[in-house]
This record gives C-alpha cells, structure tokens and sequence, in this order.
C-alpha cells in the first residue's frame, strides 16, 4: 500500500537517527593545568617516549623537538635538527627511536610526505637520522585544495613493529588507518587497512593499553575525543568508539596533541585566533578517575 511505502523510509530514517552516535559531553576546560610557553605555541603533537613527554610546532617553525614538564607543561629540553619543518603534525617512537611525522597536507597536494626516524635516548640524536618517504596509492589526484581533500594526516601510532597513521579527511569527516614499514627507506605505498566516520578530523592519536584514543575539531571549532577499543592486534575499527565532546576551539584552543599513560590522559592544544579573540596554547590533563567511563 501507499501507506507501507511511505512508512518505510521514515521509520529507518528516524531508527538509524536514534542508533546515531551522540556523543558525551566532557567539559576539557576544567582540566587545564598551563598555558604553555610561546616557542610551542603551534605545538602539533604529543607522546611519551621513556618517560618523556614530547611535542613539536607544525609547518613554519623550527625542527626541534621538546621535553616539556607533564605536572607543569614547562620546557624541560629542546632537541634542535639539521632537517627541514615542511610540515611535522605527528612524533611516536619504538625503543630506541622517535619517527617525526612531516606529513602535513591541507591542500593535498604533496608528494614529498616523509617520516623521520630519529635515534634518541631521551636527550639528544644518537646516530644518524633515516628518511621513510611514502604516498597513499589511493590518491591520484593532487589539484590544491586548501582544508578540502582526504589526503592530509596528523596522527600516527607505532604498534607490533609497523607505524599506523591516521588520516584528517576534511571532505568524508572519516579517518583511514594505513600501516608504513618503519625498515623501508625506498618510497613506498601506505597500505590502507581500515576507514571509520569519525564526524570531525583527526589531529593526533595516541595507544595505550588496547586503546587508540584519537582527537581532532569540525570546522564548526566543535573539539572530540574518541577512544577505540583494539578488537585484534593493530585493528581498532570493529566497534564504535566512546565519543566525547570536549567543548569548542574558541575555550580550548585548537586541539592538536594527545598522549595517554597510566596516570591518565594529556593533552595540547595550539594557539587559537577567531573573531572572539585569541585563546593561548594550553596544556591539559585528565586523570584516569575522572574519565567518565572506564
């Protein structure tokens, strides 16, 4: 009947808008711990390595890698480097070495995207530095189109002796996760493993303990937090994540850095300029009991 007919589509409609993931709302704010210093106002990352809690500015700044404070968000130690800051958006590390991700894409239309694998033992560059250069076979088309392509990427993990990175789709608002051999120096294909809606685009990611917890924005300045649950070793996108909403740029600031410990969950953002004003870069950290779920 005419009916019936009508009644469908409406029925999935409203079923599959019920079953859409709303995400909880976790006020960031009330976790700022410091404004961070100016030479780290465009900081574009964060991981542990041995301890130490680094980040790195992104395109335009110097390559140079920082310590800073975890309890105060201070500079402890910078790491200058004879390479070049095209774009560094992501660091994570195996034992004994940090890979700088400068890979960077907002227009899409690079095919210069490398990784550095940097020897370091917390301090200073041991040996020398090696080059992984790679591309995504999936893309064929590099026409300039600025926060408007599916190519970008601010996020990379290093898990089971591989490095995963995690795509910025400013076009689908997905994220596609691709595995480099961290041993390849050759250009070489990303292989894609699996792609997920995240709603929003992913500025860093970071794994702890059969989670990857990935971060990112709308170009509405809405700021999210999802974590995934590692359903097989190095898959992560079997099952929805727990989705946070964690405020707008314009409190926040332009959230771009994520590492996770025991202790809980850190996070930075880079300076953030609207219309309404300038919010400073920030530090932030939420202790493992204050996470709403488990």
């Amino acid at each position: 009947s005419k009916m019936n007919r009508l009644f469908t589509p409406i029925f999935i409609f409203i079923f599959s808008f019920a079953f859409a993931q709303q995400p909880e709302i976790f006020k960031l704010k009330k976790y700022e711990v410091a404004q961070l210093s100016d030479t780290i106002q465009e900081t574009s990352a964060l991981h542990f390595f041995r301890g130490h809690l680094l980040t790195l500015n992104d395109s335009g700044n110097t390559p140079e890698i920082f310590e800073i404070s975890k309890k105060s968000g201070k500079i402890l130690n910078s790491v200058k480097t004879a390479l070049t800051n095209k774009d560094w958006e992501a660091i994570t590390s195996d034992s004994l070495h940090v890979f700088v991700g400068d890979f960077g894409n907002n227009r899409g239309t690079r095919n210069d995207l490398k990784i550095y694998k940097i020897p370091f033992d917390g301090k200073r560059i041991t040996d020398s530095v090696q080059t992984i250069s790679f591309y995504y076979p999936e893309q064929t088309d590099f026409t300039s189109r600025n926060t408007n392509n599916d190519f970008d990427a601010e996020a990379m993990i290093f898990l089971n002796g591989k490095i995963h990175l995690f795509t910025k789709e400013w076009v689908s608002k997905k994220t596609t996760h691709y595995i480099i051999n961290p041993d390849l120096y050759q250009n070489q294909p990303a292989q894609k493993v699996e792609t997920l809606p995240t709603g929003y685009v992913v500025t860093d990611a970071s794994y702890f303990r059969g989670n990857l917890y990935l971060v990112g924005y709308t170009k509405k300045t809405e700021v999210f937090l999802s974590i995934y649950k590692e359903t097989a070793p190095g898959f992560f996108f079997n099952e929805n994540p727990r989705k946070y909403y964690l405020g707008t740029a314009i409190s926040v600031g332009q959230i771009e850095g994520i590492a996770v410990n025991e202790d809980g969950i850190y996070i930075s953002g880079e300076a953030f300029k609207s219309p309404l004003g300038k919010v400073p870069q920030s530090f932030y950290f939420i202790p493992k009991s204050a996470m709403p779920t488990d």
